[in-house]
């Protein structure tokens, strides 16, 4: 029988430097989003709205982070790894969130965004 885990243990890297990802990933291929459209009478169709790429998280903050250069990244190659195998690549990638830190757990909200992305399998 095939591995059927489907969560857990991730990894993130930027241009190849792994961070210490915790918690709950999102992200988002950045594919255009299809909205219905509606007139007085019915559906009409759909239209399609960009949306951007991006892959949020939080990493630990650990002394070998240095918080200035990560809020400074910009046009990096954003890795996340899934725990299903799959890989999320985000391109020409910018640090996209405020940089606000956590003193309880030690963690760094991220929000990298970027021009595109793919999920290799």
């Amino acid at each position: 029988m095939a591995d059927q885990r489907v969560g857990g243990i991730i990894y993130l890297k930027v241009d190849g430097e792994l961070y210490s990802a915790k918690g709950n990933f999102t992200y988002n291929l950045g594919r255009a989003r299809a909205e219905a459209v509606i007139g007085a009478e019915a559906v009409h169709g759909y239209k399609e709205t960009p949306q951007v790429p991006f892959i949020e998280g939080e990493v630990t903050h650990r002394g070998d982070v240095d918080l200035d250069a990560l809020v400074s990244i910009r046009d990096a190659t954003v890795t996340l790894e899934l725990a299903n195998g799959s890989v999320i690549v985000l391109r020409n990638a910018w640090f996209a969130a405020e940089g606000t830190g956590n003193t309880e757990e030690g963690n760094v909200g991220v929000r990298f965004e970027g021009m595109s992305a793919d999920e290799i399998k």
